[in-house]
């Protein structure tokens, strides 16, 4: 069960789309700060688990409730929050007959967490515009640690009064929620957040294996270089791991290069160069060729040893 201190919020009726590594944690924040939510997964028994664990989390008489579909599961929502696995699963959930857009009211938001690409973004926020609704693209970076610590931080384009009335909720597993501009915003500054991670995570893998090569004692050099100009997220929480060799844990190796395709993909739309990342990719594919589709991202370390 989540544990997080909540600040005092307006009940809403908000459904949540995608029960998933990251979407189980983030609706049952929503269920612990009060809110009425109602979840849906393809998965029905995931969703039925859902209501089980957190129905009456932190002493709350939350009303929660799982349906069979995307259009059921909006019915009555005042906010609808998604968080599926690519463009392809964005567009099922949400369009056609049974999707969420068809069950949604006027003037309704549907926030997108899903890391997906900045065009299928502004195709839906147009969609939605069309219908009434109303769409903000939020990525979320922070991993599965972070959703479950309820310390996320969401990166999100669209309508800026969209935002706003979502902001409040959203921040029930968050950290910080940004307003970062236009429809697809969100979407392009997770891409600028993987492309510093590729690089990163390469870099540190490097500095690690090169140190035990000179028989260096790395968790020491790592605790006197962490102090300095050298210092990262990633060296904090993975270096030692890395040193260790446990990867079996954190953001998998399949969602990495699944996001570096995307960053790969705007690249060539927009003639950016990025050397590093392109070459950091085929580092992960080669991992992926390894065995460790499933491993945590700093699983890089693996080819160099």
């Amino acid at each position: 069960m989540i544990s997080k201190m909540y600040a005092p919020t307006a009940t809403r009726r908000v459904a949540f789309l995608g029960l998933g590594v990251m979407g189980y944690p983030m609706a049952g924040h929503l269920a612990c700060a009060g809110h009425q939510v109602t979840v849906y997964n393809r998965t029905a028994s995931k969703a039925i688990a859902w209501c089980a664990e957190y129905t009456g989390a932190n002493g709350q008489k939350t009303l929660l409730s799982q349906a069979a579909t995307p259009r059921q599961a909006v019915h009555r929502a005042e906010l609808v929050f998604c968080c599926v696995g690519n463009d392809d699963d964005l567009r099922s959930v949400v369009l056609g007959t049974d999707g969420a857009f068809a069950g949604m009211q006027p003037g309704v938001i549907f926030v997108d967490h899903t890391t997906a690409s900045a065009n299928v973004a502004r195709e839906l926020s147009a969609q939605a515009k069309t219908l009434g609704l109303q769409f903000v693209d939020a990525p979320v970076s922070g991993g599965q640690a972070g959703a479950q610590n309820g310390a996320l931080t969401v990166m999100c384009g669209g309508d800026r009064a969209a935002f706003d009335a979502a902001q409040p909720v959203a921040m029930a597993f968050s950290k910080a929620v940004t307003y970062l501009g236009d429809s697809g915003a969100g979407q392009l500054a997770k891409m600028v957040n993987q492309i510093c991670i590729a690089g990163l995570m390469q870099g540190l893998a490097e500095a690690i294996a090169f140190g035990g090569q000179a028989g260096l004692d790395m968790e020491l050099v790592l605790d006197v270089i962490g102090k300095g100009a050298a210092q990262s997220w990633q060296m904090d929480n993975r270096g030692k791991t890395m040193v260790a060799d446990k990867f079996d844990f954190g953001f998998a190796v399949d969602w990495m290069r699944k996001d570096l395709g995307l960053v790969l993909d705007e690249a060539r739309r927009n003639g950016a160069k990025l050397p590093v990342t392109a070459l950091v990719d085929q580092f992960y594919a080669d991992v992926q060729t390894m065995g460790g589709r499933r491993w945590d991202t700093s699983s890089l370390i693996k080819r160099l040893r």
